[in-house]
Formats: structure tokens, sequence, C-alpha cells
């Protein structure tokens, strides 16, 4: 996703309906996980590239951060869907979701190590192998940090993408929770990102519980991450950027104003 894309939305079948009435609309992300590698699509989502939406499959099962290799079976089903929605590129996580036989059911933070370097860039040149499309990788949002950590977070982000010519998938929204529950600066992180590998850029809701502070995908997006892409866009203005929600849909005219405070911050057309 080289050209500019501008804002667009992540489909969910609970919004298919309010997605397929966004005028302006040229791209979504799917999680790749609930489309099927043959047989129907979700309602809604096969009538996408018809009129012109790109859609983007993001994984969230690799497991590219695991020790062991990726599941064969997992990439293949990610490459099928990126040729079945002819997608020009795929996402998934810099993260472990299982170990030892064990399924996490959640996206866990890795140690900034060499060693935890070594295992990401062996699983994702894994699975570039079998990959019709480039791949994004996207930090997570991670409420602690390994007491073995030996690089910094712009470093071992750095690092992967150097090693695999990967593209990065930022999320500004982890940004703005990692440096709020770590008190760190997240304009400093911004100033030592490769900037110009972005493929896409994630916005999204959290919300304050226990002193921390969470990513949800199910509140609405804080004046503070609509700033920090406004601090993006003024280093580097990335090709897309993508507004997700996962649940605590509000009423259409909310999520329109969500979309447009995006399109304002980001310099981008409005796609409502």
């Amino acid at each position: 996703m080289t050209a500019p894309y501008g804002v667009g939305i992540g489909w969910r079948p609970e919004i298919a309906g309010f997605v397929a009435e966004l005028p302006g609309l040229r791209f979504v992300e799917v999680v790749a996980e609930s489309v099927p590698a043959t047989g129907p699509l979700p309602p809604g989502l096969a009538q996408l590239p018809e009129r012109g939406v790109t859609v983007v499959p993001h994984g969230v099962r690799l497991s590219l951060g695991g020790a062991e290799p990726v599941d064969p079976t997992r990439v293949a089903h990610l490459a099928a869907v990126a040729q079945r929605m002819d997608a020009p590129l795929v996402s998934e996580h810099i993260a472990f979701v299982r170990a030892g036989g064990l399924e996490a059911g959640h996206l866990l933070p890795l140690p900034r190590s060499r060693e935890a370097v070594d295992a990401v860039c062996a699983n994702v040149a894994r699975a570039q192998a079998e990959l019709p499309v480039p791949i994004a990788l996207e930090p997570i949002a991670a409420l602690f940090d390994w007491p073995d950590d030996e690089l910094d977070e712009a470093d071992f982000l750095t690092e992967i993408l150097d090693r695999t010519g990967a593209l990065l998938l930022l999320d500004i929204a982890n940004v703005h929770a990692n440096a709020r529950n770590r008190g760190t600066d997240p304009l400093a992180l911004l100033d030592r990102l490769p900037l110009d590998r972005i493929g896409y850029v994630h916005v999204a809701g959290g919300s304050e519980h226990g002193g921390f502070y969470h990513d949800t995908h199910t509140d609405p997006v804080p004046p503070e991450v609509l700033e920090l892409v406004r601090a993006l866009c003024a280093r580097q203005r990335p090709p897309a950027l993508l507004l997700e929600r996962d649940g605590g849909y509000p009423p259409a005219a909310e999520l329109r104003a969500e979309l447009d405070a995006l399109a304002t911050a980001a310099g981008f057309p409005a796609v409502t």
C-alpha cells in the first residue's frame, strides 16, 4: 500500500451495513481468521472489492514471536485469503499467542532481546516464503516490559524490519498506551522509527482502569491519540489510516464522526 488510500475502517460483520454505505471508502481490514479460504464469504465482504475497496487481511494467530516455527497451515490460510481478496499486503503482530501447545487467546509481548529478534525474523521469513504479497508487522500494546530486555522499542522494531524487509503496521493507539503506561514520550519513539516503512496505521480508542490505559477497541478515540496522528502526519504521512472497533459499536452518527475526526487529523478526504 504505497499509493495513498486515505482513511479506512476495520470490517466486522456487526457493522457490515454501515461500512457498505460509506461513499468515499477505499480500503478496509478484515481479520484473516474470520475469512474462509474457500466457500461463501461473510455477507457484505465480497461486495467490497467489486466497488473498488481494497481488503487487507489482518492475522491474529500466526504467533510470529513464538519460539516454535509458525504453523504452515495458518500461513497457508493467510496466503489463500490474501489471494482470494486480491489484497496488496497482509499484516500480523510482533507477539506470541501459543507455546508448548497451549493457546493463550491473547497477543502476548516479547522480551526485547536478541534471541527474540532472531525468533521473529525466522518466523517472518518462513511466512514470507509462502505469502503472495508483502507483510506488515504490528507492535502490540503491553502493560509491562520483560526484565531481560536488551533493546529499547525503537531499536527492537527497526532491527526486525531491517532484517526481514517487512513493512511496519504502526498502531498509534498502542504508541499512546505504551507511553502512558511506561511513563515515556510517544513523540520520542516516533522520531526514532523508520516512518518511511509504514504500510498503514491503526487508530483505536481505549480507557483507563486500575491506573493503566487499556487499548480496548471498544471506546472512542481519545484526543491524545488524534494528536499523535497529527504529529505522525507532520513527520511523514502514511498512505492509509484505519479506525479499529471490535465491540461496543456506537450509533452510525458517532462512527461517522470518528472517521471524520481521523480524516481531519491526518489531512485526508472524508470517507463519510
